[in-house]
């Protein structure tokens, strides 16, 4: 006996193998198989708020030159947490938002409204006018519990 793996190995697909159309009952011939259609380009995946909230304070951060155990101190906040929110890897909450953004010296307004700006520049687009409406020019920013 050999100690070698057998050359006809099982295949398990990461994807569903199609299954066939069944042929109609009609005596004709089945249609062929549809083609699958050329994928489009993907879209770009929208950024997490998380991810933009974390790196507007990470970039303020650092525009001070300040230590994250130095913001982590002044915000009472562990320095592991604030380093996951950075990150984006952490969903902070508002009361969080708030003291990591009053010791940065800005207001969670400040915070939130960076973070809003950053998502439109990433995003590239705006929301769309509608035809007959005239749209207010603010770049104001609505959070709802």
């Amino acid at each position: 006996m050999s100690n070698q793996a057998p050359l006809d190995a099982r295949v398990i697909p990461l994807r569903p193998v199609p299954v066939p159309a069944r042929p109609a009952r009609t005596g004709r011939p089945a249609a062929p198989p549809a083609q699958d259609p050329v994928p489009a380009a993907p879209t770009p995946k929208e950024p997490l708020w998380r991810d933009l909230v974390g790196d507007v304070l990470r970039r303020e951060r650092l525009a001070q030159e300040r230590t994250l155990k130095d913001v982590a101190d002044t915000a009472r906040i562990s320095m592991p947490y604030l380093s996951e929110v950075e990150r984006g890897r952490k969903e902070a909450s508002s009361e969080i938002l708030a003291a990591a953004a009053q010791a940065l010296g800005l207001g969670l307004g400040d915070l939130l409204s960076r973070a809003q700006g950053e998502l439109v520049r990433v995003t590239g687009r705006r929301a769309p006018v509608s035809r007959g409406t005239a749209r207010a020019s603010h770049d104001g920013l609505c959070l709802a519990a």
